[in-house]
């Protein structure tokens, strides 16, 4: 069974900043910009790396980092799914569970069962 690719994520697809590292490292630390930010606007994910005084090996690490997080690893799932189709399915299951939702709201400490369409009371 053969894979094919659905997309792919580089560092094109990323925002990159530089800034000067911080903490202990002596002149050349504290003079190049070696540290690097790493963010991918569409996940919100973010990635930072100050480890080496090589400017390419921090953004190897921060782009690492980045493809770490929580954020990008939703984001995954969610373009996956909606590039294969299946976004829409889910979309529709969660719209049809959601008419079965009873919604109630506290009214002067009583609990009311409310329409779920209609707006909420401004003292709520």
């Amino acid at each position: 069974m053969s894979k094919e690719i659905l997309f792919s994520i580089t560092a094109k697809d990323c925002e990159w900043s530089y800034t000067k590292g911080s903490g202990p490292g002596g002149q050349k630390k504290n003079k190049t910009s070696s540290a690097v930010h790493c963010s991918h606007l569409p996940s919100g994910a973010r990635g930072y790396a100050e480890d080496s005084r090589s400017q390419i090996d921090n953004r190897r690490t921060a782009f690492e980092r980045m493809v770490g997080t929580r954020e990008f690893e939703a984001w995954i799932k969610a373009e996956t799914a909606r590039r294969n189709g299946t976004a829409a399915a889910i979309d529709a299951e969660v719209a049809r569970q959601l008419r079965n939702i009873k919604v109630e709201i506290k009214d002067h400490g009583l609990w009311k069962e409310v329409d779920k369409n209609a707006p909420l009371p401004d003292n709520q």
